[in-house]
């Protein structure tokens, strides 16, 4: 996993050890599968859809757990972060245009914001839009900064400010199955789309 410290006008990597937290983890909850670079067994075995409802990029209110019954894709970004995000976006939106009509049909892609004080949905959405990634499928999410840090908990994610205006999180995706719960976790910067887009068509098969 990479914790980027993200400034509005510059950011630092720092490298953590995502290798060391899969091998920490007893089990896996999919079948072994082909190793490829960036894409891990999920490690983490809780309910990653709870009983929250954010805001997408319309303004429009989104309850996670309604979004269970097909795969979804989730990341966790800020539009103001000049490095990993627009990265990130890219590398989702690379296996967006993979994945063709399928997405909003069979798989849907989750951005949420680690900036809710800054990231309202106009936000979000001129973000989107400059990304090509406003598209049907792809929410972009925002909400009460409890909730966030509520969220990235589950995830085993947190976020802190700098006193500098800095934000340090941990740059990570996920897959989660059709019951909420992780099948992969990613090193976005480093998988490859198509074996993004590989994982979700395995995992919609098992439906």
């Amino acid at each position: 996993m990479i914790v980027a410290a993200c400034k509005r006008a510059a950011f630092a990597f720092v490298t953590a050890s995502l290798a060391l937290a899969i091998a920490a983890a007893a089990c896996s909850r999919q079948d072994a599968a082909v190793v490829e670079p960036g894409s891990y067994p999920a490690a983490n075995s809780n309910d990653c859809l709870p009983q929250i409802t954010l805001v997408d990029q319309h303004g429009n209110a989104v309850a996670l757990a309604a979004l269970k019954g097909r795969p979804v894709l989730i990341d966790f970004i800020y539009t103001n972060c000049p490095g990993p995000c627009p990265l990130i976006t890219a590398r989702m939106a690379a296996a967006a245009k993979l994945l063709g009509p399928r997405l909003g049909r069979q798989v849907t892609f989750v951005s949420i914001t680690i900036d809710p004080e800054h990231d309202s949905p106009a936000v979000l959405l001129k973000y989107a839009r400059e990304a090509g990634a406003d598209t049907p499928g792809w929410l972009f999410l925002t909400g009460a900064p409890a909730k966030i840090d509520r969220l990235l908990a589950l995830y085993h994610l947190q976020r802190s400010h700098g006193d500098n205006g800095t934000i340090t999180h941990s740059v990570a995706s996920f897959l989660l199955g059709p019951d909420g719960r992780q099948m992969r976790q990613y090193a976005p910067l480093e998988v490859k789309a198509s074996t993004i887009a590989a994982d979700i068509d395995r995992t919609s098969e098992r439906g």
